[in-house]
């Protein structure tokens, strides 16, 4: 009797044994089939940070769970080149299976730091026009692709929309911060509109954002400032508070049409980050499937445009009804 107990006893252990020996084997085999895909996010300005909630968002919709099959390092930078080089120089020591990037400065600098790596990078709110980011939008090649901002048409548009809003404005104020690699391309698309549209551009290229300030204080001194409207390129002084608020203050005391980021601008044409991020990770998806990054054409962004009625009505400005119908977003 004693023996046999001793032998159901022994057989328990080893059935005991078996059992937890196969749930550790079912377990490692589980955990080693999940691969979890680390992804930098490296953002260039603030206002862009809303992309990474987008993408974020869109890549959970596609089945990327954090601390399941995805990490993110997520980084936010403030126009500090060196501060990105070492966090992309982080990523590219640490092979980081995929780099995301805003704006365009920020791109060129992960180009360079990824060169010669295998590391795909997905951008968001670059220019491609007039740089070597991409060999083309329908096939970028090397190791990039990601979410076009189409500057330079967005610049033009604006101009037409700026007109429809002060039709007699001839004298366009233009402040932009000169070396911006982004400016150059966006001059010159601006500067051909202007011509068929018949009226000037006055061009004032800056470094830093209290000459933009103190241009208008000595303008305001003349009996004849020379501006009739002032619009913004996509460049750094677009969303300097400096800056929105001396052009605020100047647009406010004469009644100007403005077209900017905030303040007293009249309307803002521009693309939504969250949307920019979804695309963004509609992309990161078919990279981390396994699809060459330099296959997968560069997209563009819809452009969205927010009118602010309140504003216009504020300085005496009337805005047609044809374009309110086309407005994606009415302020009031």
């Amino acid at each position: 009797m004693k023996k046999s107990v001793t032998v159901k006893a022994r057989n328990y252990r080893r059935f005991m044994f078996a059992g937890l020996f196969l749930m550790l084997t079912i377990g490692c085999s589980k955990n080693s089939g999940e691969k979890i895909n680390r992804v930098g996010i490296l953002i260039g300005a603030e206002f862009l940070m809303p992309a990474v909630d987008g993408f974020k968002e869109k890549m959970n919709e596609n089945d990327y769970v954090e601390g399941k099959n995805i990490e993110y390092d997520i980084k936010n930078t403030n126009y500090e080149p060196e501060a990105e080089k070492a966090i992309l120089k982080k990523w590219v020591a640490e092979k980081y299976d995929l780099i995301v990037t805003s704006p365009t400065e920020v791109t060129i600098a992960a180009k360079d730091a990824t060169w010669g790596s295998k590391i795909p990078v997905v951008f968001t709110f670059a220019f491609t026009e007039g740089n070597d980011l991409v060999d083309s939008i329908r096939n970028p090649g090397g190791n990039l692709t990601g979410v076009r901002y189409s500057g330079a048409d967005l610049a033009v548009k604006s101009l037409e929309i700026l007109l429809e809003i002060s039709p007699d404005s001839k004298r366009i104020w233009l402040p932009y911060l000169e070396e911006y690699p982004s400016v150059p391309e966006q001059l010159s698309e601006l500067r051909k509109a202007a011509a068929l549209l018949n009226v000037r551009l006055i061009e004032f290229p800056a470094a830093h954002s209290y000459e933009i300030a103190a241009e208008l204080k000595a303008r305001n001194k003349l009996s004849d400032t020379g501006i009739d409207a002032i619009m913004h390129l996509a460049d750094p002084f677009a969303v300097s508070h400096d800056v929105i608020s001396a052009v605020s203050e100047f647009v406010t005391e004469h009644r100007l049409a403005y077209h900017g980021t905030g303040g007293k601008c009249v309307f803002i044409l521009s693309n939504d980050p969250v949307e920019v991020g979804r695309q963004a990770a509609f992309l990161a998806d078919k990279v981390l499937k396994g699809i060459p990054v330099e296959t997968i054409p560069v997209v563009s962004a819809d452009p969205v445009l927010t009118i602010n009625y309140g504003v216009a009505k504020q300085l005496g400005l009337t805005v047609p009804e044809s374009l309110l119908a086309r407005a994606d977003h009415i302020a009031h």
